[in-house]
C-alpha cells in the first residue's frame, strides 16, 4: 500500500471516530500534496510525499518554538498534536548517536578538518539522511564534531 493510500485509509478511519485532530492535519497534508502536484505538473511518488511531509512536520517545529515564546500554550499543544499526526507516517528518525557515526565517516571521507567544511559536511550529509533526521540536529552534531577538531 502506498503512503497516499494509507493516508486515505487512515482519514476514513478517523472521520469514522470522530478523531478531529487526525482528520484535520491529513486533510491539511492531502492539501499540501496536491498544492505540489500541482506546482511540479504531476503525481508525487513516494519521495515526494516524504518530503511533503517532512515540511508540514518542519513547519510544526518552528510554530511550536514560536508559540512557546509567545506564552500560547492553547497553540502549542494543537501543533504538538498535529506534529504527531504527521510524525507517524515518516521513516523513524535516526538516534544522534547514529548522526555523529556517520557524520563521522563522512567528515573522514571528504577530508574536512575545520568548521569551514561545515556546508559540505552538510550538503553530502543531507542527502544521505533525507527525512531520516532533522536537519537541526544534523548541523548540531556536525558543528560539534568540526569545533573539537
Amino acid at each position: 500500500m502506498t503512503l497516499q493510500e494509507q493516508l486515505n485509509n487512515d482519514l476514513k478511519d478517523a472521520l469514522k471516530s470522530g478523531d478531529k485532530v487526525r482528520v484535520n492535519t491529513i486533510r491539511l497534508l492531502k492539501s499540501a500534496m496536491k498544492y505540489v502536484e500541482i506546482e511540479v505538473g504531476g503525481q508525487l511518488d513516494e519521495v515526494g510525499v516524504l518530503a511533503v511531509i517532512a515540511k508540514q512536520v518542519k513547519q510544526r517545529r518552528d510554530s511550536i518554538e514560536q508559540f512557546t515564546q509567545g506564552h500560547r500554550l492553547d497553540l502549542v499543544e494543537k501543533e504538538s498534536a498535529e506534529m504527531a499526526v504527521l510524525e507517524h507516517y515518516l521513516p523513524a528518525q535516526l538516534s544522534p548517536e547514529k548522526i555523529e557515526s556517520q557524520a563521522k565517516a563522512v567528515i573522514a571521507e571528504l577530508g574536512v578538518t575545520d568548521a569551514k567544511g561545515t556546508g559540505l559536511v552538510m550538503k553530502r550529509l543531507m542527502a544521505d539522511l533525507k527525512n531520516k533526521a532533522d536537519g537541526k540536529v544534523v548541523s548540531e552534531v556536525v558543528r560539534k564534531l568540526l569545533a573539537k577538531s
